[in-house]
């Protein structure tokens, strides 16, 4: 039987992409092979228990909702992430998946909503990115820049332009919450008008960085 580390199963507010406010069952996921400057997950990289796709799905039950979000650490470094996702949607759930831009998605349920993490210089990790990947997308997708800097915002100003984003699925620019004032990004935004959706963390602004919220 299949099964997956778990950091933890939680219900909560969505905080962000095109979800944000709806309340969602979230399904963190533990370890990661990046290690992001910003990162304020780091303690989903260790620790966590086994648990079988069946009890997962059994909590989820217990929590109540439509929404389910599996996030991490990194979910799709765990082989079973696919299975689980598979799973959820049998379920007749709305499922999103919080990944980087540097896992395949080549075996993601297609019923499932791809938030994919491009990962700008200033994340540490841009070497990372698998912009092949963005392919797979399409118009329920969404991909997501955390902006730290005015060059990480040109950067992914560029990248936008280059893979011609918007054509494709939503695209979500973030400032990093201790890094980059938000009213400064939703400047540049209508400076440029730019066809993205400016975002900030909810959650953070609710409940600052407080695990499991």
């Amino acid at each position: 039987m299949s099964r997956l580390k778990i950091t933890e199963i939680f219900y909560s507010l969505q905080g962000e992409a095109d979800s944000v406010g709806i309340p969602t069952v979230f399904v963190r996921l533990t370890g990661c092979p990046l290690r992001c400057q910003y990162c304020d997950t780091t303690y989903a990289f260790h620790g966590g228990e086994w648990w079988a796709i069946d009890a997962i799905l059994a909590k989820v039950r217990e929590l109540g909702g439509r929404y389910v979000c599996v996030t991490g650490g990194e979910p799709l470094a765990q082989r079973a992430c696919p299975e689980l996702l598979t799973r959820l949607c049998d379920e007749g759930l709305r499922v999103s998946l919080e990944t980087s831009g540097a896992m395949s998605l080549e075996h993601v349920d297609p019923r499932v909503v791809r938030v994919v993490d491009v990962k700008t210089p200033d994340s540490g990790e841009e070497r990372r990115n698998r912009y092949d990947e963005l392919a797979r997308l399409d118009a329920k997708d969404q991909v997501k820049f955390v902006i730290c800097s005015r060059a990480d915002y040109e950067w992914s100003r560029a990248k936008l332009e280059e893979l011609r984003l918007a054509e494709r699925c939503g695209v979500l620019f973030s400032p990093s919450h201790t890094q980059l004032p938000a009213r400064l990004l939703a400047d540049w935004i209508l400076e440029d008008k730019l066809p993205v959706r400016f975002q900030i963390q909810l959650h953070k602004y609710l409940w600052g960085d407080v695990p499991g919220r």
